[in-house]
């Protein structure tokens, strides 16, 4: 014990702060985080739809719940990521911050439109209705339409400082939302159901439907980073074209 922390405290971390010195171990990041992202993936969609039971009130059409719920939290932690990596770059003026938190937004976006999707099919046989304008659901368009402002607004500024300071000012605004979310049923009376999952009280459903939720939400873990490891990459392609070329 006292030796691997020998080695973790002797390695220079702050040397990955250099995007020249970040892209190599980004690339050698992807393959290990797809591999498990594959693994959890597979092994969560099997418990999903062959080992849990069919729920009692709402039959087979609740398996919808495994993506949803899996995809509307990493919606959120992306975000928080996100707003994370841009702020650092605000404060600090570091490079790299500023690319991490452009490589996160598009992968964020997608969870998030995942999470609307898949509660609008769920919704329906269970609501009678696509979509309602439910604080919970109002509140997670709000998140989706704050991704796609950031990369708006990231987009259409040239000098690409510029545009990285002008991005983690909307994104550490829009943290706001993130609470608003989470606690949205139960601040207001809300159509949505309230979490199954809490840390504050055991589970409300059964065991092998929460292993296939945590296993799903697992693999878009690690799917995410990989995504973002991909994207920032070509991202320090364009901007420090010298750093690539020398790994």
């Amino acid at each position: 014990m006292k030796n691997s922390v020998t080695v973790l405290s002797a390695i220079n971390w702050f040397k990955f702060s250099s995007p020249h010195s970040f892209y190599p171990l980004a690339g050698r990041m992807v393959p290990w985080f797809l591999a498990a992202a594959a693994l959890f993936g597979i092994t969560g969609l099997y418990v999903a739809f062959f080992v849990a039971p069919t729920d009692f009130q709402q039959g087979e059409s609740y398996r919808i719940i495994f993506i949803h719920v899996p995809a509307a939290w990493m919606s959120m932690f992306i975000y928080l990521v996100m707003a994370g990596w841009a702020g650092a770059g605000l404060v600090f003026n570091t490079r790299l911050s500023g690319m991490m938190a452009r490589a996160l937004a598009p992968t964020g976006a997608m969870f998030t439109f995942l999470a609307l999707w898949t509660g609008a099919l769920w919704g329906k046989p269970t609501w009678g209705t696509w979509w309602v304008w439910d604080a919970r659901l109002t509140s997670e368009l709000i998140l989706l339409f704050l991704y796609i402002g950031f990369l708006s607004l990231t987009a259409a500024i040239e000098d690409d400082r510029r545009a990285d300071r002008a991005g983690a000012v909307l994104a550490l605004v829009g943290v706001v939302n993130i609470p608003i979310i989470y606690f949205s049923v139960v601040w207001w009376n809300t159509l949505h159901q309230g979490a199954s999952v809490s840390l504050k009280s055991a589970p409300k459903m059964a065991t092998t439907m929460l292993l296939g939720m945590l296993l799903l939400a697992l693999a878009f873990w690690m799917y995410s980073v990989a995504a973002a490891m991909l994207r920032v990459r070509s991202i320090i392609r364009e901007r420090e074209p010298r750093a690539a070329a020398e790994e």
